[in-house]
């Protein structure tokens, strides 16, 4: 295997991990309702290379982002 293949591997690599770290991130900041949802779509999300794919197209607009709830509740102006 030469350079040029190594590198376009490491690119790729790089790719799927950028968007691994960026589901998990967006994990971390959204309520699922219970813990085990949360642990549940963090598992999901590690999986190599498709499980960000999966929690992008199943669980991303299952979480909330704190503070988004009610709008009545909201006491600033």
């Amino acid at each position: 295997m030469d350079i040029a293949t190594v590198i376009v591997w490491i690119k790729i690599s790089a790719f799927f991990y950028l968007l691994t770290v960026l589901a998990v991130i967006d994990i971390i900041r959204k309520d699922f309702g219970t813990t085990g949802k949360k642990a549940l779509w963090g598992l999901i999300a590690v999986v190599p290379f498709i499980g960000w794919l999966v929690y992008l197209i199943f669980g991303f607009r299952k979480g909330k982002k704190p503070g988004t709830g009610d709008p009545s509740t909201n006491t600033a102006r």
